[in-house]
């Protein structure tokens, strides 16, 4: 497939509370277009303060795609997304309009424009004998093992999270050769659209700054009451979304295990932590270019402004 032939899309990522989707909206009246969301957590309805939403006014000045697809209690999965984004994208280019893709969910993006990596055949043994040493050893010491036989994949993993460890060590221990090889090698594979991915980024403090003053002003829009609706419509704390940034402690204050104050203080440290993940696995992407915001925007608008019309002076 030659380049003029696929469809063209500016991926504006980064860390949440970086100002993606404000920045969208306002690229998307400049050149035209519709946003689609990248966010895993935005796909579900009634739940739109503790997911940074955006607003129905915003909404209205720029459409978007991908937003309030199911309810908290129904399954959703990156090969939905994958389906689901793609037919939206074809749409799209099908009546010229630019595509934007906004969102921090790495997963998500990845899917989108590598599709979904199956991986090797796994050795049942290999996962049985994992499955002994968690339990004899812990997660801890699995973790360990990754980053001596996998350091890419370990940098990109946090510490406590045993399944995406374990399931790169069934690849390991089931062919002897890193997960990080395997996904390197798929991600040449399928290329179906052709993107500027532009990253923003700013001084890890004024981020958090900006974090913590955006977690008091989900509180004043009154996410407490939000989540004490999603519970009075039946949506326990046990699914999955429940659990989710925000509405864990939420849930937790609403259920009375946890005081206020620590309600608040465990939101706000969980939400830096996830910005540090999320630069984590976006400082990865060679693909990504970085740009702060508002210091690089005559930049930002430049560089769009040449990619959208085919040229490459945005490569430089």
């Amino acid at each position: 497939m030659i380049e003029m032939d696929r469809p063209r899309m500016v991926i504006l990522l980064g860390p949440t509370g970086v100002g993606k989707s404000q920045l969208a909206i306002e690229l998307a009246e400049e050149f035209g277009g519709e946003i689609i969301s990248a966010d895993s957590m935005q796909v579900y309805q009634h739940m739109d303060i503790g997911t940074a939403k955006p607003t129905l006014k915003e909404r209205k000045r720029i459409r978007h795609h991908l937003i309030d697809l199911v309810t908290p209690d129904q399954p959703f999965h990156a090969g939905l997304y994958r389906t689901l984004v793609r037919k939206t994208i074809d749409e799209l280019f099908r009546v010229g309009k630019p595509i934007w893709v906004v969102g921090g969910t790495g997963l998500y993006i990845k899917t989108l424009t590598q599709g979904l990596f199956a991986g090797p055949k796994i050795n049942p043994m290999a996962r049985e004998s994992l499955k002994k040493e968690r339990e004899e050893k812990g997660g801890d010491y699995l973790y360990q093992r990754l980053k001596k036989v996998d350091p890419r994949t370990a940098s990109q993993l946090h510490p406590h999270d045993l399944f995406r460890t374990i399931r790169a060590l069934e690849v390991f221990d089931s062919t002897g050769v890193p997960i990080s090889f395997f996904r390197e090698q798929h991600r040449f594979g399928e290329r179906p659209y052709v993107t500027l991915k532009i990253g923003l980024e700013m001084k890890r403090d004024v981020l958090y700054d900006r974090i913590e003053k955006r977690v008091d002003r989900m509180i004043e829009r009154g996410f407490l009451q939000e989540v004490r609706g999603l519970m009075e419509m039946g949506y326990g704390a046990e699914l999955k979304p429940m659990q989710s940034l925000g509405y864990k402690q939420m849930v937790q204050f609403l259920s009375r295990k946890m005081e206020w104050a620590e309600t608040v203080r465990q939101i706000k440290r969980d939400t830096r932590h996830y910005a540090k993940r999320q630069w984590t696995w976006f400082k990865a992407d060679p693909e990504v270019h970085w740009r702060n915001e508002p210091t690089d925007r005559e930049r930002i608008f430049l560089e769009t402004a040449s990619f959208l019309k085919g040229r490459n002076e945005w490569l430089r």
